[in-house]
């Protein structure tokens, strides 16, 4: 195991467990668990669990009690064209892999079934689901190790595989860039679909380049020429209205969506999307 892939395990597992073990909130709040009684509340609850309306009316804090109804399916689906191989900041894939752990640790913590789809211009990988820590670093590894260069992302290809391919109702994370046309209506009938969009800052606000000589991670073609103002508005133009017909997508179909940075903390934007839900 290299370095880096070290730094991502050990970074997310206490994101996600704490100093202490369970101290910290799950992704998955409210999942799969069915109410049953009211107790009294004890040092060392979760207060999110309790019952407001009781307490006021008995002047001391309650708390609802649930059993796990069912266990979870949780699925992160990662899209790894040659697009990736970018940042400034790190890397976009080296964020999708810690995206992927931070749903990895979540899941069995939260005594639920992890797996991991790896994608790209085909189907390469679906790994088999379970509630092993050993799984997470499986799953960085390969991510981390997948050659994404001269890949191009088929979408529909994509969308296809998920939809055969993952049986069970499942909570399944779609992690990409999103750059091309995407329908997941089918998809969001079957499954709860939740889309991480990951960029680098630079992609959305590039600034002049002037002559350059470039490559197309994805077809391998290169470029030369000049790149000004002219080239750039036209880009963030493309970029623009590809996110606006993507946004309306993911609303029309409830698909509930987030986007990463690869200067945030991709833990932080999970919790704000997820937490508590």
């Amino acid at each position: 195991m290299n370095s880096k892939i070290k730094k991502i395990l050990l970074k997310t597992k206490k994101q996600v467990f704490g100093d202490m073990l369970g101290n910290n909130a799950s992704l998955f709040q409210g999942e799969g668990f069915e109410f049953t009684e009211l107790r009294e509340y004890v040092y060392g609850d979760d207060i999110r669990k309790i019952d407001w309306k009781t307490t006021a009316k008995l002047s001391k804090p309650y708390i609802r009690i649930y059993h796990e109804e069912r266990e979870l399916n949780v699925v992160t689906a990662v899209m790894m064209g040659g697009s990736t191989y970018f940042g400034t900041v790190r890397q976009k894939t080296e964020v999708m892999s810690e995206l992927v752990s931070v749903i990895g640790f979540s899941a069995i913590k939260n005594g639920d079934l992890f797996s991991n789809m790896i994608f790209a211009d085909k189907f390469y990988e679906l790994s088999r689901p379970n509630k092993k820590f050993f799984t997470i670093e499986e799953t960085v590894t390969k991510i981390a190790q997948f050659d994404v260069l001269g890949k191009e992302s088929d979408y529909q290809a994509f969308a296809d595989a998920l939809f055969k391919r993952i049986k069970r109702k499942s909570l399944l994370f779609v992690i990409s860039d999103f750059v091309g046309d995407i329908n997941f209506g089918l998809l969001s009938k079957k499954h709860d679909v939740v889309a991480l969009i990951v960029r680098d800052r630079f992609e959305e606000n590039p600034k002049e380049l002037g002559y350059i000589r470039i490559l197309d991670m994805e077809s391998s073609r290169s470029f030369e020429g000049n790149i000004g103002e002219k080239e750039m508005n036209s880009y963030t133009k493309a970029l623009h209205l590809n996110d606006e017909k993507l946004y309306a997508h993911f609303k029309k179909n409830a698909i509930r969506y987030s986007k990463i940075y690869t200067d945030e903390e991709p833990y932080l934007k999970l919790l704000r999307l997820l937490g508590g839900r």
